[in-house]
């Protein structure tokens, strides 16, 4: 634990120590006293979190009270107890805390975001210095609660609100600005000590938590699930290069009603939308581009001052300008895989070139509707043998991440080019499966940094740093394949301040 907190104390001066996953805590001291007393800029927090309020320490609440007396007199200036602790002490004990530390109160519910008021009533019955209370986030509108609860509260008292989950980090990125006086990140990744904390890396690198203030404005990639985009590496990277002001985040929407109520609330200023919102959103807007009413999809969403949202489909671009550059699509024999919302962008934006697009799908009605509306037609898997085609598009998401799924065997793979719109994994699957049946491939990297590009045009009227999109979202995915697809804890559980 010492050793880590040396690793990095120069760039994350507030360290909290979780003293509860030390077996034996007492042995620790000398140690700590030590690193604080050779780290005078370094602020330390300790915390021993009894199991029963989600933590780890299985003794008594005076044994809790003893650890932490003697974090402080090592030179702690905060210490954190749950509020559960602090009904459980004597009021003298608890001004002993005061007096040789700073108090955090803490209370952490792991099923809700509700009731918070009243639990705050609880909390200031007892004194602290610092009132933290954390929740989950169940829906994305559970993180405006949060951040009104922390508006209403941070001008009189010394407030930390966060919500955990997925869902959660909207307030984990935006909190600050809401009234918390500090948040929380996991030292490495493998190393969070609660659901849906995100690494120290990633807060300041990629969400630049240190730079985003009042006048942030906010951007967000929608859809369920979302743990897998890469929008926010490669937008929040494309902010930072042309030194705009903006935040881009990951919004899990579990329905398109906790969408909008939260794009209003935030207020969100824009969004990119995916699966599987890019067809129901149409709906939801009060205006659209000519694209997007023709395709009956969006994928790029612009919120006004007044609130009223403006929609447009960046994804034919996404789509029609790799092909292009590899081939002249009028008249190209194309085959689409899927009916979806990027299908729908490929078929529309493919016929308007003077393509002659086959559909494939696995609900074959769904494909009929796309073909009736776009004047493509549909193919049944089984005669795919009597075909050749110019291009292949995969616009389902058969084999992102870790699946093994490819929308086609080898054996179906018969065509020029092969186009994964799948972007994770670098290179899918089925891209490997057309190259060893000798296709040329077009990897889902450039009709994610294309549409991507354009979004960013959209949303600042500035030209897109496409190079420095493409560099970062390769780089990421290159990381990615790199590590384990899940790193293991060690124990060192500790939480920092950026």
């Amino acid at each position: 634990m010492v050793d880590k907190a040396e690793s990095l104390v120069r760039d994350y001066s507030l360290l909290e120590f979780r003293l509860d996953y030390l077996k034996t805590p007492a042995t620790f001291f000398p140690k700590l006293k030590k690193f604080l007393d050779m780290h005078p800029e370094a602020t330390a927090i300790a915390t021993c979190r009894r199991a029963v309020n989600g933590g780890r320490f299985r003794g008594t609440v005076a044994a809790q009270l003893a650890i932490l007396l003697k974090a402080a007199a090592c030179g702690c200036q905060f210490v954190d107890i749950e509020l559960e602790t602090a009904d459980a002490l004597k009021a003298a004990d608890i001004e002993k805390l005061r007096r040789c530390s700073t108090l955090v109160l803490s209370h952490h519910d792991f099923k809700h975001t509700k009731r918070l008021q009243e639990t705050f009533g609880r909390m200031r019955e007892h004194p602290a210095d610092v009132f933290k209370i954390v929740t989950t986030a169940t829906s994305l509108y559970d993180n405006v609660v949060m951040m009104k609860f922390l508006q209403e509260h941070s001008d009189r008292f010394q407030m930390v609100g966060l919500c955990m989950g997925e869902q959660g980090i909207i307030s984990r990125v935006l909190g600050l600005r809401a009234g918390s006086v500090f948040t929380f990140a996991a030292a490495t990744p493998g190393e969070e000590t609660a659901p849906g904390q995100i690494s120290a890396r990633e807060l300041r690198d990629i969400y630049r938590i240190e730079q985003v203030d009042a006048a942030t404005r906010v951007y967000g990639v929608a859809g369920d699930p979302i743990s897998q985009s890469l929008s926010p590496v490669m937008l929040n990277a494309a902010f930072r290069r042309e030194n705009v002001n903006a935040v881009f985040l990951g919004l899990h929407a579990k329905s398109i009603e906790d969408l909008l109520n939260c794009v209003q609330n935030i207020p969100i200023q824009g969004l990119s939308v995916t699966m599987p919102y890019k067809q129901e959103i149409v709906a939801e807007l009060d205006n659209s581009d000519a694209l997007t009413q023709k395709v009956g999809a969006c994928n790029t969403v612009v919120r006004s001052a007044e609130g009223k949202l403006y929609g447009f489909n960046t994804d034919v671009a996404g789509i029609v300008g790799p092909l292009e550059q590899k081939l002249a699509l009028s008249g190209a024999r194309i085959l689409v895989i899927g009916a979806g919302g990027a299908a729908r962008a490929a078929v529309f934006g493919l016929k308007a070139r003077g393509a002659e697009v086959s559909i494939l799908n696995r609900t074959a009605a769904n494909a009929q509707r796309l073909a009736r509306q776009s004047g493509a037609k549909t193919i049944k898997r089984t005669d795919l043998k009597k075909y050749q085609f110019d291009a292949i598009i995969n616009a389902t998401p058969l084999g992102m991440g870790t699946s093994k799924h490819t929308p086609l065997e080898q054996k179906e793979i018969k065509a020029k080019y092969v186009f994964d719109l799948v972007y994770n994994p670098l290179e899918t699957r089925f891209l490997k499966l057309a190259q060893a049946e000798g296709a040329n491939t077009i990897s889902g990297i450039e009709m994610f940094v294309t549409q991507g590009a354009r979004q960013f045009e959209i949303w600042t009227g500035k030209p897109a740093p496409l190079d420095e999109m493409r560099y970062v979202v390769t780089r990421e995915l290159q990381r990615m394949t790199a590590e384990p697809a899940s790193a293991s804890t060690n124990g060192h559980g500790r939480k920092l301040k950026t």
